[in-house]
């Protein structure tokens, strides 16, 4: 096929139409190159394969649960709250906010659960998390952290992406295009999902206006490890490969007339996907582990779950994956048999506790953790005040943004510290506040990168991770 025969699509390119538009579009191009600012904003830095100075970390897990987990609940008890249980939430708390259910009138509630101090750090933990009571020394807690968003879609989109609206890549697209993988027969990013709940969108771990090669790879730890990547039935590896080649020419050729990025991009993906075919099964694969090592975790080879999840998220970053995210549902306590703090809370906890602790112990004997950033927390965290009634069947709490706890441990994390306060309700985070664009600024620190300078131009634009916004949090930095 000779590329000149192409023609009749190439007339139809953005890059045709330029050339026969004459002079008309070249005098606007002749103002852009005039314009100081523009070639500023070209000259800014993009990392893209190399740290901007030596980094702590070279991998990380993201253990997001998804829903909005209760720091009242779990991490952050408040007296407060046990001595005015059943009052109405005080005005001044509530009169500049938005709530997502409930009315402003809405009475406090002390949490169900008792607390027990443990670790150096004097960390108080809920009865629910009785694993986690063995690692505190070993985990940085973030008590003063907050986020703008207070529903579930745009909440979650600005914990992964740092926008609330869909089409800005994902943390874990932005690490690929950064850094980009270890390991040239695994993805840099990958997405492990469990857990039954409200919906999730591939908006959280897309690329979006980054190269679609930077995309998460979705996962399956039942099943097809990977959709579509198999050979079709009654096709073999030699003819596979075969018509992979084929396929690989006739793009390389469309890339030639229209040198389009994409182009090469789904080049690459074809690539990927074949080469997938091998690694992904043999790293999947967790009944080749020790039994030791599947009691540690609580998994279940066969079966999906947060703790086989667990279990592979250390078997990808043992092989170079940059970036493993796991996303377990089923946080969304409002209250009633859809979900309640009492029977659905401690479902959830008796899911994550465990193998979340087994990870962190599994990577420090491995001498991994030092280089491995382990993240945990949510979109948001739950109100301190009740959603629902007064019974173990039906008692619940609204979403809530404003203030509540994540933990973050290893790739350079102060270990043992409790890191910010909420205010005497839970409400509001009013020490050492940690802002989602700080948490942002902060990771890419651990990796070598200056969050201001990873960018990309987009429509005239240059973006990043962070928009406008974010501070290094120097405060848990080992």
């Amino acid at each position: 096929m000779n590329p000149s025969s192409l023609s009749v699509v190439r007339d139809a390119t953005r890059r045709r139409f330029l050339q026969q538009c004459g002079t008309g579009i070249g005098a606007l191009a002749l103002g852009s190159l005039l314009n100081e600012k523009l070639l500023a904003a070209n000259a800014v830095e993009t990392v893209l394969g190399k740290p901007h100075f030596a980094p702590k970390a070279k991998n990380i897990i993201y253990l997001f649960q998804s829903g909005g987990p209760s720091h009242l609940d779990l991490f952050d008890p408040k007296p407060e709250l046990k001595k005015r249980d059943g009052q109405q939430v005080p005005e001044e708390l509530v009169k500049n906010i938005r709530l997502a259910q409930i009315g402003k009138n809405a009475k406090l509630l002390a949490s169900p659960y008792k607390f027990e101090r443990y670790g150096k750090s004097g960390m108080w933990l809920s009865e629910l998390l009785p694993h986690m009571r063995t690692i505190v020394d070993d985990v940085c807690f973030v008590q003063g952290f907050y986020s703008e968003a207070f529903n579930h879609d745009p909440a979650t989109l600005f914990m992964n992406t740092g926008a609330q609206l869909a089409g800005r890549p994902a943390m874990g697209s932005w690490f690929s295009y950064g850094l980009g993988s270890e390991n040239k027969d695994l993805p840099a990013f990958v997405v492990l999902m469990t857990g039954v709940g409200q919906p999730l969108t591939n908006a959280s771990w897309g690329s979006g206006f980054l190269p679609t090669m930077h995309q998460g790879v979705t996962l399956r730890s039942l099943g097809d490890p990977v959709l579509y990547v198999g050979d079709p039935e009654g096709m073999g590896s030699r003819r596979r490969r075969q018509s992979l080649d084929v396929v690989r020419d006739l793009n390389q050729m469309r890339h030639d007339v229209l040198q389009d990025p994409e182009i090469q991009t789904r080049i690459a993906s074809y690539e990927m996907a074949y080469r997938m075919q091998t690694s992904v099964p043999e790293v999947m694969d967790i009944s080749k582990e020790p039994a030791k090592m599947q009691e540690a975790y609580g998994t279940t080879p066969g079966r999906a779950s947060f703790a086989n999840n667990c279990l592979l998220a250390r078997r990808l970053v043992e092989r170079g994956v940059r970036f493993v995210q796991l996303y377990h549902r089923g946080w969304d306590h409002h209250g009633g048999p859809d979900g309640n703090l009492v029977f659905d809370l401690k479902k959830r906890c008796a899911e994550t506790d465990q193998p979340a602790v087994a990870l962190i112990r599994d990577l420090k004997e491995r001498g991994l953790l030092d280089e491995t950033l382990v993240l945990w927390g949510g979109e948001f965290g739950r109100t301190p005040m009740m959603q629902g009634a007064l019974s173990p069947d039906q008692i619940g709490r609204d979403h809530h943004p404003h203030g509540y706890t994540i933990w973050m441990a290893g790739g350079g994390i102060k270990p043992g510290i409790v890191h910010g306060r909420t205010d005497d309700f839970g409400f509001y985070a009013v020490e050492n506040k940690v802002h989602v664009h700080d948490l942002h600024a902060t990771i890419l620190h651990l990796f070598g990168i200056d969050h201001l300078k990873l960018t990309h131009r987009f429509q005239g634009r240059d973006y990043r991770l962070t928009d406008v916004h974010g501070e290094l949090v120097k405060g848990i930095l080992a």
